[in-house]
């Protein structure tokens, strides 16, 4: 079943880059931005982006969540290189990005291959997606996603 708006976020419960985990029930409001691999140029953008707004975020009682299939490890070494603020998530089983709707059969230059489709979710304090960002293309997109919190 597809997730659409108003219905509730499916839950998990996963590692983060300081090696707490983090359950989404434990939050008031969150951003859950999915993306493909720490340290490519379009997630690098991205995740530099909502970095960067983090406060403003804060300020609308959103939490800014990136999940992406990469490791803890990996992630602190994403997080420290970049001088990201966001917190990063390990979804290593690809069981978020399953639930998400986001791991998908992508292509290649012809060849097929599982990967995360580029999509963020921004999920209200009674914890129901307020909206659904698909298909996402970084400039720009984490503002857009900062106007939509703001008016939450």
């Amino acid at each position: 079943m597809d997730l659409v708006e108003g219905m509730m976020a499916p839950e998990f419960s996963l590692p983060t880059d300081s090696g707490e985990s983090l359950r989404l029930s434990e939050l008031s409001g969150a951003v859950l931005f999915f993306y493909p691999k720490d340290n490519t140029p379009g997630c690098t953008k991205e995740a530099i982006a909502f970095s960067h707004l983090k406060e403003d975020f804060a300020k609308a009682g959103v939490t800014v969540i990136g999940i992406s299939p990469d490791s803890v490890k990996k992630h602190q070494n994403f997080k420290a290189k970049q001088n990201l603020t966001v917190t990063l998530v390990a979804d290593e089983e690809k069981a978020a990005a399953e639930a998400y709707g986001v791991w998908i059969e992508k292509s290649l230059y012809g060849r097929k291959y599982m990967g995360v489709d580029r999509s963020t979710f921004l999920i209200g304090k009674d914890g129901k997606i307020a909206r659904i960002w698909r298909k996402v293309k970084v400039p720009g997109h984490a503002e857009a996603v900062l106007e939509a919190a703001q008016a939450l």
